[in-house]
C-alpha cells in the first residue's frame, strides 16, 4: 500500500491540486494530512473542502498550529502569521472552523505516528530542525516511523539500536529503504509554502510493502497562487516567497 503525506498546505489550492494529482498517479491509496491546512494562502475554504471530502472517503488529518489559531486557539505566532490567521478566520464557515478545532494533535497508525510538529509535546508545536530536536521526538514515542511537517524543509532522521541519532537531506524522487532495525522521523516538507530554496510543492510517499519512503517534488502554478495572495491584500512576503521557495 502507498500512503501520501501532505503537510503545510497553507491554503495554496494550486499546490494542493498538483500534489493530489501526483499522489493519485503514483498509486497512493490513502491520504494523510499533517496539519496547517490553512494560514498564509488565499484559498483556505477551497483547500478545506478538499481535505474534508478526502477525510469523508477515508483520509485522516491532524491539527497544525495555524489550524488551531484560526479555529480560535491562542497561540504565539509571528505578526505576519497572526494577520493571515485573522484574515483566514473571516473566510471560513462555522462548520469549517469546527472541523479544524476537532482535529487531533496526533494519530497512531499501527507502528506509525502522524503529527504536525513533533512527538515531544505536540501541543506546543516544537520544530524538528536538527539532530537534537529529532532525538527529543524519537525518545518521546516508540513508533517505528514518525511522519510530520511544520518545518517546511524535507529531512530524515533515524535512531540506531545503540541510541545514536543521525540525519541526512533526502534526494527527491529516490525511494529510501527504512531499515526495521532503526526508528525514523520523516519531515515531509511543505505542499503550499516550501522553504528549502525549491519552489516545487513537496509531499511524502510511503510504500508500506517495500518499506520505502520517497520525498516527492511537484511543479505547480505558483504565479496564480501568488497573485491570489496579493489580491487578497495579505503581506507581500507571503506571495513573493512562493517563486523562490524561501
Amino acid at each position: 500500500m502507498r500512503i501520501a503525506f501532505l503537510a503545510d498546505i497553507h491554503a495554496n489550492l494550486e499546490a494542493l491540486h498538483a500534489c493530489l494529482a501526483n499522489a493519485r498517479d503514483s498509486g497512493a491509496v490513502r491520504l494523510v494530512f499533517l496539519g496547517d491546512i490553512v494560514g498564509y494562502g488565499a484559498d483556505p475554504s477551497a483547500c478545506l473542502d478538499l481535505v474534508q471530502e478526502a477525510c469523508a472517503e477515508g483520509a485522516v488529518a491532524v491539527m497544525g498550529n495555524h489550524d488551531e489559531s484560526v479555529a480560535g486557539g491562542r497561540l504565539k505566532m509571528s505578526p505576519t502569521a497572526e494577520l493571515a490567521a485573522r484574515w483566514t478566520a473571516t473566510m471560513l464557515s462555522g462548520e469549517q472552523k469546527r472541523f479544524l478545532a476537532n482535529l487531533p494533535l496526533n494519530i497512531t497508525d499501527t507502528t506509525r505516528l502522524y503529527v504536525h510538529a513533533s512527538a515531544q509535546s505536540p501541543e506546543r508545536y516544537p520544530y524538528i530542525r536538527d539532530v537534537q530536536t529529532a532525538s527529543e521526538s524519537l525518545r518521546a514515542t516508540d513508533a517505528r516511523l514518525t511522519v510530520c511537517g511544520h518545518v517546511h524543509v524535507p529531512a530524515l532522521y533515524h535512531i540506531t539500536a545503540t541510541g545514536k541519532v543521525m540525519s541526512f537531506t533526502p534526494d527527491a524522487g529516490a525511494p529510501i529503504p527504512l531499515s526495521p532495525a532503526r526508528r525514523w522521523v520523516a519531515v515531509c516538507g511543505a505542499v503550499g509554502q516550501p522553504r528549502d530554496g525549491n519552489p516545487a510543492a513537496a509531499y511524502g510517499l510511503l510504500d508500506t510493502t517495500a518499506n520505502e519512503f520517497t520525498y516527492v517534488r511537484v511543479p505547480y502554478d505558483f504565479e496564480t497562487a501568488a497573485n491570489k495572495i496579493r489580491r487578497a491584500g495579505l503581506p507581500d512576503t507571503l506571495w513573493k516567497r512562493l517563486s523562490v521557495g524561501r
